[in-house]
Parts: C-alpha cells; sequence; structure tokens
C-alpha cells in the first residue's frame, strides 16, 4: 500500500482547507519560482525522467507530448488547455482534485504552460461540475490576488488561467472536439493530423492534457523524477487516482501506486466485493470504454497500463466497476451501448450508423429475442466500427461489447435458448 507520505493528493476527500492557505499548509506553491529558474529543458526532461503517462486514458508518455511544443514561437502564441471534461461513466477522481486540491492543479497548470512556452491556459469544464467550476474559480482568484499568476506575478512568468464551462456533452473529452468547442463551435473531433501541437487552440501550438497529468507535475519536480519513478512497474510508473464503484462495500476514490494487484486495490480500500470474492462476476477496470475482464482475470491481474492491455483490456482513468454475481452483464453492457449511441457527434458513418445498431441489437439479446448467429454478427460490427472513425468514441462504443461476447458468449447463448424454449412451449401446449 501506499503511505500517506507518499501521497500527493493529501485532500483528496476534502477534510482539509482548499483555499490557499490550506494548500500552502500541504506544500503547494513551495520554491514554485526555483522550479522555474530551472528552465523549461530541465522541466521537461524530469516529466520524461519520471515515466509520467497521461491519466486521461490514453497513457501517452505526459513529457514526450510536452516536447513536441515548438521550441521558440513563430509569432503565434502557444497555449496549454487542461482537459476537465471529466464524462466517462464510472470516472470520478478530477472533480475531486478541483474540489480539494484545485491548487495543485493551478501550480501544475503554470510550470507546464512555462515549459511549453505558453503565457496563457484554458481548463474545461464539465458542463454538470457546477460546485466543482464555482471551487476552481474561488482557487484561481486566490492565485491571482497573491499574484501566483497573472501579469508581473512572482514567479516571472506572465501567465493568465482561464476556465471555460462546457455544455455536457461527451464527445467534448476528446482533445480536439474540446478545441473545437472552446472556440465556440459544435464540438465534433478534427481529423489529425495536423497535430494540436502544430495547429491547435485558434490555430496556435497546443497541449490538451488531462487534470491529474498537470495536477501531480508540480509534486514530481519537487521531489524528483526518480522518487515517481519508484512506485509501480517500468512504463507503468508513479501514483495514480483510482475510482472504485459498484457492487463492493465501500466505494470510493484511492490514491495508489501504479501496478497494485486488483483484487488488493478492492479488498484493503473498499472492504472487498459485496457477499466476497467469490461472488465477484467481472470488473470494468478503466471507465465504461475498457472491455470488461471476468473474475478469474480479476484473482491477479495488475492495475497498470501493460498488464491490462494484455489481458486484452486497459487502464483508461483507473474507474474500476464491479459487478458480482446478482449483476445481469448483458443489459449492463447493453445500457453502454445506449450512452454511446446517444453521445456520438454523428460525423462519421460507421459511428453515427454503427452504434445505434449495436444498442438495438444488444436489446435483443438482453430479452433473448435474437438468434445464436446474432452474435457474430454483432461482433463483426464492432471490428467494423473499431479504428473507423476520426475518433475513439467508435472504439468505446465497440469494446465493451467485445469484452461481453469474449468473456459471456455462453450466458447470451443461454438466454436465447431459454426465451425460445419458454415461448415454444406455451405454443406447443396450445395445439
Amino acid at each position: 500500500m501506499l503511505s500517506d507520505k507518499d501521497r500527493i493528493f493529501t485532500n483528496l476527500y476534502g477534510f482539509g482547507d482548499p483555499g490557499l492557505a490550506g494548500a500552502r499548509a500541504r506544500g503547494d506553491w513551495d520554491g514554485t519560482k526555483a522550479l522555474i529558474e530551472k528552465g523549461r529543458d530541465w522541466v521537461i526532461s524530469e516529466m520524461k525522467e519520471s515515466g509520467l503517462r497521461g491519466r486521461g486514458g490514453a497513457g501517452f508518455p505526459t513529457g514526450l507530448k510536452w516536447s513536441f511544443m515548438p521550441k521558440e514561437s513563430d509569432g503565434r502564441p502557444h497555449y496549454l488547455v487542461v482537459n476537465a471534461d471529466e464524462s466517462e461513466p464510472g470516472t470520478c477522481k478530477d472533480r475531486e482534485i478541483m474540489r480539494g486540491d484545485p491548487h495543485k492543479l493551478i501550480e501544475g497548470c503554470l510550470i507546464a504552460s512555462f515549459a511549453m512556452g505558453a503565457h496563457a491556459c484554458y481548463i474545461y469544464i464539465r458542463g454538470e461540475y457546477i460546485a466543482e467550476r464555482k471551487a476552481l474559480q474561488r482557487a484561481v482568484d486566490e492565485a491571482y490576488e497573491a499574484r501566483l499568476i497573472g501579469k508581473n506575478n512572482v514567479h516571472g512568468w506572465d501567465f493568465d488561467l482561464y476556465v471555460h464551462h462546457g455544455a455536457g456533452a461527451y464527445i467534448c473529452g476528446e482533445e480536439t472536439a474540446l478545441l473545437e468547442s472552446l472556440e465556440g463551435k459544435k464540438g465534433m473531433p478534427r481529423l489529425k493530423p495536423p497535430f494540436p501541437a502544430n495547429v491547435g487552440l485558434y490555430g496556435c501550438p497546443t497541449t490538451v492534457n488531462n487534470v491529474e497529468s498537470i495536477a501531480v507535475a508540480p509534486t514530481i519536480l519537487r521531489r524528483g523524477a526518480s522518487w515517481f519513478a519508484g512506485f509501480g512497474r517500468p512504463n507503468n510508473t508513479g501514483t495514480k487516482v483510482f475510482c472504485i464503484s459498484g457492487h463492493v462495500e465501500r466505494p470510493c476514490n484511492v490514491e495508489e501506486a501504479m501496478s497494485i494487484p486488483l483484487r488488493e486495490l478492492i479488498e484493503k480500500h473498499c472492504g472487498g466485493v459485496r457477499g466476497g470474492w467469490d461472488n465477484l462476476l467481472a470488473v470494468i477496470p478503466g471507465g465504461s470504454s475498457v472491455p470488461l475482464i471476468p473474475k478469474e482475470i480479476c484473482d491477479d491481474v495488475l492495475m497498470d497500463f501493460d498488464a491490462l492491455r494484455e489481458v486484452k483490456s486497459g487502464l483508461g482513468t483507473a474507474a474500476v466497476i464491479v459487478m458480482d454475481k446478482s449483476t445481469d452483464v448483458i443489459r449492463a453492457i447493453a445500457r453502454l451501448a445506449r450512452f454511446y449511441k446517444h453521445e456520438s457527434c454523428g460525423q462519421c458513418t460507421p459511428c453515427r450508423e454503427g452504434t445505434g445498431w449495436m444498442w438495438r441489437v444488444m436489446e435483443k439479446l438482453v430479452r433473448g429475442e435474437a438468434e445464436v448467429s446474432d452474435i457474430d454478427m454483432l461482433l463483426d460490427v464492432t471490428t467494423q466500427v473499431e479504428g473507423h472513425t476520426i475518433c475513439a468514441l467508435g472504439d468505446a462504443a465497440a469494446w465493451p461489447i467485445q469484452g461481453l461476447i469474449r468473456h459471456f458468449r455462453p450466458v447470451i447463448e443461454e438466454r436465447i435458448r431459454s426465451t425460445k424454449t419458454r415461448v415454444a412451449v406455451p405454443a406447443a401446449a396450445a395445439e
């Protein structure tokens, strides 16, 4: 287990003061100027050495992403955009950071912007997050008042920070759709290339990072890249905020070391699965867009990017959704299929048409009204949607269904057979 002295988010549960005085007492804004004075190259080098991978789901190396920004300005301003559009079902980590530890995020924005030559940063916050936006704006106002950010601030790097409230569209969690929305347009993903590092917000070099990825940066720089890299396995380093929900005794958010066994995470922090570990049916380990894994895999799997990829799932946002044996697993995945169908922006034909079709077939499977042959047809359609869309929403719609068929095909077939038997018996009796 991660010891308290190694936790980055020390006010994750909001027991302390989220304001500037409380943040400073917890070590935020301590020697920030000295970090900046070490230079852009040092900051980016430390972030690379730390092994931090993006905490928003994709797991791309953060330091490497920062290094893609042009070293010198060609006359266009540089921007940092923080993705706080936390709309993935099951994910609830960034909201706690913004409510309990907002100054970690603000300080991280300043340092990351400096490293990328940006004098302005936009935090794009989910439309449904009202309390979080107010808490974050309060902290931003405090930072301006204390001259920690703004023009002629005490750190010597002119920096403006804006909190932008979205309108509640899941698709705006995709970085280029977020940029479109930020510019006042409909949130629809852009084709890549060009990538945001070259042509991003307002056509200028831009980096889009998740809240957690930015908020951990100041602590990494203070305590050293090797300290952060000391947690977890190689290529899966650091600490991570896990969101555990569903059929556990105590659902919670908790910061833990990467590569912790899934069973240990659930039993130590959540009091175990409701009804005991043997009552476990399946777990979605990384937010609703990654494939579920059945109990036999959950017994030994580690919670990191590579271990979960090896079992054909993913860490994603580390939102662990636990399902015990009372779950109608077919209905659960059908509900997710409905969500992705509803949230598709409709720009790509495979996604626009495919998500609705997949949901309708899933509903037939829930009722047992499909044919066994429909299972293979559904699986085939998921492969036609996956990888054939501008953004990853097509993949997100396909993967939960693929996971269901991969691990619970006998359950689907049994439902179809039992339904047909129930229908056939009354018909025979009537004759």
